[in-house]
């Protein structure tokens, strides 16, 4: 697609934006793909609508306000990078095109309110859980609340386990086969830091040592999904300068966290850090890729059969095109049976913030994924993302309640959590 976007105004960003709008040829094999286009039924709401809607705003064709509301309905799950012939590199306009936009806008009350508290909670485990705490004591006053404050409402599981300081090291079970430092995600500190656990638990089997350092902060998705992009760099700089770099990855159990450290390279394009962030990119590995690359410890037989369905999380299969190896590290364990999810490339509807601030379009999306996955009648529900965990068990559950009581509903869990179970013969 020709462009006339002044890219020499536009920052160190903008040839990436310029050059993902060249190479779109409009033919949409995107649509089928796209989970708002499902849900919405709206060529604007579509990827190649959208893309078409920022060039015109880059190029000074359109407004900006005519333009946002359908770049914000878009959730980002990049699941029309995986299926385009032409390798648009969908996410290289739309993240910079969102820290443009962030700058040029003007949000409603509502909508800041919401940004505000998010921004101000969820990247910080110690504010997020007091958070989370008196909103579970608000709850039963939450058809008081603005629309964007019931729906975090409503995000917040009524039980926030308890927190159990992770080391800063955390030895391997015998002569140490490779070293690695890991990203413990701060969400995820809170509402399920068994995963991380579970996760040392599985390296240290595996015969790897784990650093977990102390000054560890956000990854910055959060930020990068609603285009805060100084807010962005700073938590990427902060990680760049913490984490080690004598170790021989550094490993993401979580696919938003690895996908937005992935990104560190765009944010810090002509800059200082340029080089440093792409070296720290290049070290990234969500686990299962790390663990299927070295070769693990095959978990003992267990005498029995279970049924998992694996969830494709978005910006693992989508955003690092990782799919295979998660289903090898289940398949490695005896009596595990996958099932495949129909329409598993369709996002579930968590994308970060995204139910938070779209909830009637995540709703739609939630109650269609968990319907597929009952549609199969799996015993257990995987995934390698704490927001699809989430996502997944809170729709899960809602469709139990609305039936009243009476749907079976499987287990949902980490991909780690479950080969860890295998490994400790808990299945």
């Amino acid at each position: 697609m020709k462009h006339t976007i002044p890219v020499e105004d536009l920052g160190p960003l903008a040839t990436e934006m310029a050059d993902a709008v060249t190479k779109c040829v409009h033919c949409g094999f995107c649509l089928p793909t796209c989970p708002t286009y499902n849900v919405l039924h709206e060529e604007m709401d579509s990827p190649r609508g959208r893309i078409v809607l920022m060039k015109s705003v880059l190029e000074g064709q359109i407004e900006l306000e005519e333009a946002i509301e359908y770049i914000d309905n878009c959730l980002g799950c990049l699941g029309c990078v995986s299926v385009c012939p032409s390798g648009v590199p969908y996410g290289e306009l739309l993240t910079p095109f969102r820290f443009y936009a962030e700058g040029n806008r003007q949000r409603t009350f509502e909508s800041r309110m919401t940004r505000w508290i998010t921004k101000e909670t969820l990247p910080y485990p110690d504010r997020f859980r007091f958070a989370a705490k008196a909103g579970n004591l608000v709850k039963p006053l939450s058809s008081l609340a603005p629309t964007g404050i019931q729906s975090m409402l409503d995000m917040i599981p009524s039980n926030i386990p308890s927190t159990k300081p992770l080391p800063s090291v955390f030895p391997a079970q015998g002569p140490p086969r490779a070293r690695v430092a890991l990203l413990t995600s701060c969400v995820q500190q809170v509402l399920a830091q068994e995963i991380n656990w579970a996760t040392l638990r599985v390296l240290a089997k595996n015969r790897v040592e784990v650093i977990i350092p102390q000054s560890q902060g956000c990854c910055g998705a959060l930020a990068l999904h609603t285009g805060d992009y100084q807010e962005a760099k700073a938590f990427a700089e902060n990680n760049i300068k913490t984490f080690p770099s004598d170790v021989d990855a550094i490993l993401t159990n979580t696919a938003g966290c690895g996908s937005s450290m992935h990104e560190y390279r765009h944010l810090f394009k002509g800059s200082e850090y340029e080089n440093q962030a792409a070296e720290f990119s290049d070290r990234v590995l969500d686990v299962s890729v790390f663990l299927t690359n070295l070769g693990i410890t095959p978990p003992p037989d267990s005498n029995g059969s279970i049924k998992v369905a694996y969830h494709d999380a978005c910006h693992l299969s989508h955003a690092q095109g990782i799919s295979k190896e998660p289903r090898d590290l289940l398949q490695s364990i005896p009596g595990v049976t996958l099932i495949p999810i129909p329409e598993g490339d369709l996002c579930c509807g968590s994308a970060g913030s995204y139910n938070l601030e779209h909830p009637k379009i995540a709703e739609k999306l939630g109650n269609r994924k968990v319907e597929n996955i009952l549609s199969v009648r799996p015993d257990m529900v995987v995934a390698g993302n704490i927001g699809c965990l989430v996502q997944l068990r809170m729709h899960l559950n809602q469709l139990n309640n609305t039936a009243g009581g009476v749907v079976e509903i499987p287990n949902v869990m980490h991909t780690i959590e479950l080969l860890d179970y295998a490994y400790r013969q808990v299945l």
